[in-house]
């Protein structure tokens, strides 16, 4: 843990912190990298560091005072919170109309007024469009923060006139350990969700949170492993009946990636630490039963399988194509019996 009671990222709380201190804050951060990263609670730290009523140091929130149990619940006056309806949605024009005209009036109670708009790459043009005004020409004691997957998802104007933060996926015994101290749960538990989430410290967190996120991943890897051996009509009918459920679907699918991506790193040699360390003995099973250059096929199968839904292309076609592409293969033992104790 740092400063800010944080997993991670030090070096992107020393130099806001230092921001502070020196009072060169600037009038937009951007946030980047993949999702449960820790974009968003880095961001609202900093809002915290910029509004905290009883700060410990300079650039250091107290945690306690109302303002910041007020920013981390996001419900501050002076914090607006501007984001698509759901992941995966579109942020309209209308809601940056909105967001100006708040933004326009003075600070209801804190020393600065905070725009924190998430996963902006969601952003319709003319919403992205609109919201250059306020990065050109920002009000007063306003300070926008934003977070996405990646600067070049959003337009040039935009990530021009932001300091870019770029956050990268943490080593996992950083992730297990901080998540094993923040929540006071057992070692081996807080390992598993720092490995499944790929060092990605907020979605290792909703994994623990959470419980339905783990066994929807179950019961996706056991689906696969139950599929490999199978024949082609019963791949056909599992497709069915995946594709009738467009909305765990993606969910499933990136399951799998994760799997085929540690075959791909057992049968590569690499001393890469897998992310499936509960089906580890699966993977060794498939490892051994195929080549470096199959397992590199599985994962860009799958890789294509989810850029083609992205692309709405018929998910009961792209599933069954996918099943195609896969070997046949048998495990060493039942499917249930295939996991790690």
């Amino acid at each position: 843990m740092n400063a800010w009671n944080l997993i991670g990222h030090t070096w992107a709380v020393r130099l806001l912190q230092a921001h502070i201190r020196h009072d060169n804050v600037r009038h937009a951060y951007l946030f980047t990298g993949p999702p449960g990263v820790g974009r968003r609670t880095l961001a609202l730290r900093f809002a915290q560091a910029l509004n905290c009523t009883a700060p410990l140091a300079p650039g250091v929130p107290c945690g306690t005072c109302r303002a910041c149990r007020q920013i981390a619940a996001m419900q501050h006056p002076d914090l607006y919170i501007v984001q698509a309806e759901r992941a995966g949605g579109t942020l309209k024009v209308e809601q940056i109309r909105d967001l100006q005209r708040g933004l326009s009036l003075a600070p209801y109670e804190a020393p600065y007024k905070i725009a924190l708009l998430l996963r902006f790459e969601e952003a319709h043009p003319s919403a992205a469009n609109a919201l250059l005004k306020t990065l050109e020409e920002p009000p007063p004691n306003v300070i926008a923060l934003m977070t996405a997957s990646d600067a070049e998802s959003l337009l040039p104007t935009i990530a021009s006139r932001c300091e870019i933060l770029r956050l990268r996926p943490l080593p996992v015994d950083t992730v297990a350990q901080g998540i094993a101290a923040l929540r006071d749960i057992p070692a081996e538990e807080a390992r598993l969700a720092a490995h499944i989430s790929e060092g990605r410290p907020g979605f290792a967190l909703r994994l623990l949170e959470d419980p339905s996120l783990m066994e929807d991943r179950r019961q996706s890897i056991e689906t696969l492993l139950a599929l490999l051996p199978a024949p082609r009509v019963e791949r056909f009918a599992v497709a069915e009946r995946l594709a009738k459920d467009r909305s765990t679907l993606p969910g499933a699918l990136r399951a799998w990636l994760s799997f085929w991506r540690d075959v791909f790193f057992v049968t590569s040699g690499a001393e890469v630490p897998i992310t499936n360390l509960d089906y580890a003995e699966a993977v060794r099973s498939i490892a051994a039963q195929i080549t470096f250059e199959t397992s590199g096929e599985c994962v860009r199968a799958v890789q294509r399988a989810i850029e083609r839904l992205e692309k709405y292309v018929n998910p009961r076609l792209t599933v069954e194509t996918l099943l195609l592409d896969m070997p046949r293969l048998r495990l060493a033992g039942q499917v249930e019996g295939s996991r790690a104790g």
